[in-house]
């Protein structure tokens, strides 16, 4: 099968994880983890691990610290020529391990950073994008406030304008919007209109439709897919994921992608023992996006952003850098050293 790569452009903020030792309270022992990520740098090394031309927009401070962020990001090939520096500090954001009787928590350091700073007009967008065929952008940036969320929209117009595909995440993040903007719906619809692919779920439209959906059993689903695809005309794909928390570190995780002719749901994926669920739905995109332009059957794309987000459990850190070989031997059942 001849491989079709796409060159894709990935607007986000770029953020330092912050990471307590698992097992261990903040400053139970005098270390912490650090890692880079955010949700679109994320989808951005996954997808150019798989091959793809990944590039990424974004903004990050003057000096060391900052030059660090992109050395990592050049390592794993993605393109950070349209990343812009200044003065100014690093989004931070500390995660806190769960254990038993205590789910994992994130506290977020990211106001006044430098890409929140930046100012919506700054964005030079037909020179960003140029060259650009698919631009990703997640929820995670408008929450960041005004000028994000300006800018996020005024990428998706650009976008769309110049022919070019369009993905939105979700990615909820209430402890960043409660900061600025209560009613967010109205900002996140005029985003969404502009995209043709949408990571959702039955929580998504009901935020974005003001109606209340159910995700429990696969019409309610199914249903709460048709009523995005209804709203919002340019989509042509929904695609989600359904999470049972049985413990810690055990997760079931099913996935499905909707059209508006048809449908697919994989079956339960069991994910035990647990090393890392951040990242894990930004890994789902990637690979949902990547069969997506293989012109993969809905039953295919389900399935490889299932695999994707399988193996980022299992991936100390924010990124997902697992080569195409590595998805395509992937197996849900644990298979002997490979020797």
């Amino acid at each position: 099968m001849t491989l079709t790569s796409r060159r894709v452009a990935c607007f986000g903020e770029i953020v330092m994880r912050v990471s307590v030792p698992a097992g261990e309270l903040p400053l139970q022992s005098p270390r912490f983890d650090a890692w880079v990520g955010g949700a679109e740098a994320n989808v951005a090394v996954a997808l150019a691990a798989m091959g793809h031309g990944s590039r990424m927009i974004s903004a990050v401070p003057t000096g060391p610290i900052g030059d660090g962020v992109l050395a990592e990001l050049r390592r794993h090939g993605v393109d950070t020529a349209r990343v812009a520096r200044g003065d100014g500090r690093m989004g931070l954001y500390y995660h806190i391990p769960g254990g038993p009787m205590r789910a994992a928590e994130v506290v977020y350091d990211r106001a006044a950073s430098v890409f929140a700073e930046t100012e919506a007009h700054s964005w030079d967008w037909p020179a960003l994008l140029d060259g650009a065929e698919w631009l990703h952008v997640s929820g995670v940036t408008p929450a960041l406030g005004p000028r994000s969320a300006e800018a996020a929209l005024a990428a998706v117009r650009a976008a769309r304008a110049a022919g070019m595909g369009v993905s939105f995440d979700g990615n909820w993040r209430g402890r960043l919007w409660e900061r600025w903007q209560a009613e967010p719906a109205a900002i996140l619809c005029a985003i969404v209109e502009q995209a043709t692919v949408l990571f959702g779920n039955h929580r998504d439209a009901s935020l974005l439709l003001g109606q209340e959906f159910s995700g429990e059993g696969e019409d309610r689903r199914r249903a709460a897919a048709l009523a995005l695809l209804e709203r919002f005309p340019a989509l042509d794909l929904v695609a989600s994921t359904a999470r049972h928390i049985v413990g810690a570190a055990e997760h079931h995780i099913a996935a499905r992608v909707d059209s508006r002719d048809a449908h697919s749901t994989t079956g339960d994926a069991v994910i035990a023992a647990i090393v890392d669920r951040v990242g894990t739905g930004d890994a789902f995109a990637a690979g949902v996006l990547d069969a997506l332009w293989q012109g993969s059957s809905l039953a295919t794309i389900a399935n490889q952003g299932l695999l994707l987000s399988a193996l980022k459990h299992g991936l100390r850190g924010d990124l997902a850098p697992f080569s195409r070989a590595s998805v395509e031997q992937a197996s849900m059942q644990t298979g002997d050293v490979a020797r």
